[in-house]
């Protein structure tokens, strides 16, 4: 199994990222696919997940800023983030069935 995470990099203050995660050797439709981050110096934490009927949750703080999605044809699951803060500022993950992708650096900052 790999999970290939892409799609960081450094935005502005209210700007726009839309993060991905690629799969090899697990079906993202019959799982449940999540998005963590680990900012500077603290601990990774649960962004948002995706379960296999397409219902998803988000932390509070991401909740109507963030986007999960899924495309069962690409076998790949997206972030959308928008109105990005810097306390966004992260590595972020994604994971599935006990794996972990390699993290995407995202930077908000003017």
């Amino acid at each position: 199994v790999q999970l290939q995470a892409s799609g960081g990099g450094l935005v502005q203050p209210g700007g726009s990222l839309t993060l991905s995660c690629a799969a090899s050797g697990i079906i993202f439709s019959s799982e449940v696919v999540a998005w963590y981050r680990q900012p500077p110096g603290k601990q990774r934490e649960l962004v948002a997940f995706i379960v296999s009927n397409g219902r998803t949750m988000y932390q509070d703080s991401v909740e109507g800023r963030f986007t999960i999605s899924r495309d069962n044809a690409k076998n790949t699951v997206y972030l959308q983030m928008s109105s990005l803060r810097p306390e966004d500022t992260a590595v972020y993950y994604c994971h599935a069935n006990n794996n972990w992708g390699q993290g995407t650096q995202v930077t908000v900052s003017s």
